[in-house]
C-alpha cells in the first residue's frame, strides 16, 4: 500500500533526492540521497555549515531547482512531473517566500506588495480572502503602514510586509531563507515570533533555512545537514543546545 503526502500529514516531502553539479572529477554532490518531510502546521528549521546543502534542499523543495535524482512532492503534486509553466503557477499559488533582503517591489506601497500574488495570478480576492488579508495586516501591525512604500518603512516593517505577502494566499508551504539576517536583535525576535505564531494559530507550514541558533530555537523542529546529508534533528531545542551541536559538527569536520 502506498500513502500520499497528505495522508501522512505532510505539506511537502522529498524522497531519495540527490543533486550533483558538474561532471567528472570536478563534480560536486550538493545533496546525497536526502529524504525529509515538512509537516502541516509545523515550523521546521534547516541548519548546517556553509556548503552543507541546506539552500540547495530548499530550492529543490520549492521547485526552483531540479534534483539529479529522487522525487519531490508538494502536497499530492509530484513537482518533477511539471513543466516550467506549471511550476510557475504552482509556486505562485501554493508556495510563499520570505527572504533576508525582503524582495519588496520599491515602486509599490505595502498594500500593493501584499496583493502582488493575486495580481500576478490575475485573481481578484474573494470577500473571505479580503477579510483574511485585513486580519493578517492588523495582526502584523501594518494597518497604519499600508500606503507607505518600502523606503518609508523600517527593516522590521518591510519584513512584516513580506510575511503578510507570503501568508496572503494561504499557501501550502512558506520557505524562509535567513529571514532575520538583515534585522537587529529585537526586530528579529518579533519576526520569528510572527512566523512561529503563523504555524501555531493559522496552521501554516514553514521551512526556514538559517545559520542562527537563536532563530532556529523558535522552530518546532531543527534538521541538521552536513556534506549533503541529513545527520540529525531536534525538537524544541534551546539556542544554547543548537549552538553546542553546531559547534560539535564543525569540530568533527
Amino acid at each position: 500500500m502506498t500513502f500520499s503526502t497528505l495522508d501522512m500529514g505532510l505539506a511537502a516531502r522529498v524522497t531519495n533526492v540527490s543533486k550533483r553539479y558538474g561532471q567528472g572529477d570536478g563534480a560536486v554532490l550538493a545533496l546525497d540521497d536526502v529524504s525529509i518531510g515538512v509537516r502541516r502546521g509545523q515550523f521546521t528549521a534547516i541548519m548546517g555549515p556553509s556548503g552543507s546543502g541546506k539552500s540547495t534542499l530548499m530550492h529543490i523543495m520549492a521547485g526552483l531547482d531540479q534534483p539529479t535524482s529522487g522525487d519531490v512532492w508538494l502536497g499530492d503534486t509530484e513537482i518533477g512531473r511539471l513543466g516550467d509553466s506549471e511550476l510557475t503557477v504552482l509556486r505562485r499559488r501554493r508556495i510563499g517566500f520570505v527572504f533576508q533582503s525582503f524582495n519588496l517591489v520599491p515602486t509599490l506601497d505595502a498594500r500593493a506588495n501584499i496583493m502582488l500574488p493575486f495580481d500576478l495570478d490575475k485573481h481578484t480576492p474573494t470577500s473571505d480572502e479580503r477579510a483574511w488579508i485585513d486580519a493578517l495586516t492588523d495582526s502584523l501591525g501594518l494597518t497604519g503602514r499600508l500606503t507607505h512604500r518600502p523606503h518609508e518603512m523600517s527593516g522590521g516593517q518591510q519584513q512584516r510586509v513580506a510575511i503578510a505577502r507570503a501568508l496572503a494566499s494561504r499557501p501550502d508551504l512558506i520557505f524562509a531563507d535567513e529571514p532575520t539576517g538583515a534585522l537587529d536583535t529585537r526586530t528579529s525576535r518579533e519576526v520569528l515570533e510572527l512566523l512561529s505564531r503563523a504555524c501555531a494559530e493559522y496552521g501554516q507550514s514553514i521551512a526556514m533555512v538559517t545559520h542562527d541558533p537563536v532563530a532556529a530555537s523558535y522552530a518546532d523542529r531543527i534538521v541538521f545537514l552536513a556534506d549533503g546529508r541529513i545527520v540529525d534533528e531536534m525538537a524544541g531545542a534551546s539556542a544554547e543546545q543548537i549552538s553546542s551541536y553546531m559547534l560539535a559538527m564543525e569540530r568533527a569536520e
